[in-house]
């Protein structure tokens, strides 16, 4: 492997990880299934399958990532979740 591709793996490596943030959700016992499925899609652009799979791992593992990306792509989103009255947080 030549120096120059090695070198360009490790940039694109620390790319990745410097985008890499989490919109974290947590369970809590005061919305609805329901609620947080269409919250998911329309904050999160889920689709229904991705928003019930989230939902369900929530429910049943007490936190999920529903979203990645750069932090200033997820402030709004999680923002958003949070005045919805739902439990989220940017890790």
């Amino acid at each position: 492997m030549s120096t120059e591709r090695k070198i360009q793996e490790e940039v694109e490596t620390l790319e990745q990880e410097t985008n890499q943030h989490e919109i974290v959700l947590f369970n809590d016992d005061v919305n609805t299934f329901d609620f947080v499925i269409d919250s998911l899609i329309e904050v999160c652009d889920h689709t229904l399958e991705q928003a019930e799979q989230c939902t369900i791992l929530v429910h049943y593992k007490g936190k999920c990532t529903v979203k990645t990306g750069k932090y200033n792509e997820l402030k709004p989103r999680c923002s958003k979740l949070l005045s919805k009255g739902l439990s989220a947080e940017i890790i």
